[in-house]
This record gives structure tokens, sequence and C-alpha cells, in this order.
């Protein structure tokens, strides 16, 4: 039963985001829309922030247990775009409103999972140092969040297939370049 009640929580949250701003959002809209009571919300969630925060990091875990091998970072990618095009409303009511912050947090953390995943199914028992693959790893996850980022900024428009099959087209071969430079024998 506790797990029906904190799913129709969301639930209700997530159908409120997809009909108006963050901003217009408050606790007594959502226990009004689930059906439920200030102190029930307040058992599963401290406030909208937190009930937020949960909600993007289950968001994020099942975008990449959607896609759990990152064999090609290009397929994982159009994964997210789906996914992400799918709930546009909701992820631009996030990102545009006072918890933007907490929203880049967790994208941050997005970028830098599906990074390492990538980055050790690439090296595929090859051999670099430590601080090699940290830096292999951090450049990639800054790369992929301006890039989320800037997509977030315009909107989330359609054009970023086009946009992300250009940057496929103009990287390939530089991560296993990368690798060849800082392997070690």
């Amino acid at each position: 039963m506790p797990n029906f009640t904190y799913n129709a929580i969301k639930a209700s949250f997530i159908k409120l985001l997809n009909e108006r701003p963050l901003s217009q959002i408050k606790v007594k809209d959502i226990v009004a829309d689930c059906g439920v009571n200030r102190n029930t919300f307040y058992y599963y969630f401290h406030d909208i922030p937190s009930l937020i925060e949960d909600m993007v990091t289950e968001e994020a875990e099942y975008i990449i247990q959607k896609y759990p091998s990152a064999d090609t970072i290009e397929a994982f990618f159009e994964t997210v775009i789906d996914y992400v095009l799918e709930k546009k409303t909701m992820f631009l009511h996030i990102y545009n409103s006072v918890n933007r912050e907490l929203f880049e947090q967790y994208l941050w953390q997005v970028c830098e999972r599906v990074v390492i995943l990538y980055v050790d199914s690439v090296l595929d028992g090859r051999r670099i140092r430590p601080e090699d693959r940290r830096i292999i790893v951090q450049y990639l996850k800054a790369v992929s969040f301006g890039v989320a980022s800037a997509w977030l900024q315009s909107g989330l428009t359609e054009e970023i297939r086009s946009t992300f099959d250009r940057i496929y087209q103009l990287k390939k071969g530089t991560m296993e370049e990368m690798i060849r430079r800082f392997e070690t024998r």
C-alpha cells in the first residue's frame, strides 16, 4: 500500500507538471489531485524539491536501465532524446523553475554515469592509467552536459537529432584515438 501512495503522489505531480509550470504547483494541488492529505505527502517527501529530486533520480535510473550497455553512445542518446521528447513539457517546467540547479545536478550525474558506462565498454580490457581514464570521463561528461544544457535552453527542439548526427560524424574515432594514445603496455 505505501508504494501505491508514493507512486500516486508522483503521478499527480507529473500530471500537474504537464498542465502548468512548477511555480504554480503547491503541495495542496498535488494532494487534492491524488486524494491524500498533506500529512501523507510529508510522510514521503520533505517538500516539492525533494519530490523533484526523487522523481529526477528515478527517471534517470529508468533511462539508464532501458539502455544498460553503452556500446555506442549514439544509441544511448537516441533513447534519451526519445524519452525526453515524450515528456518534453514536464522536463521544461522543471528546468525553467527555481529548481533548475537541482535539475542540473542530476543531469550532471546522469551524464557521468552514461559516460562511465561508455568508456568502460570501449576500454574492454585495454589498460590506461586511472588518471587518464578520469580525464577522458571528465571531458566526455562536460561535452555531454554542455550539449544537453544547450538543448534544454533551446526548448528541447527536434533539431537535436541532426545536431547529434553531426557531432557523431565529427567525433568518429576520437575515443579510440584517445585510448590508443593513453594505452599502457
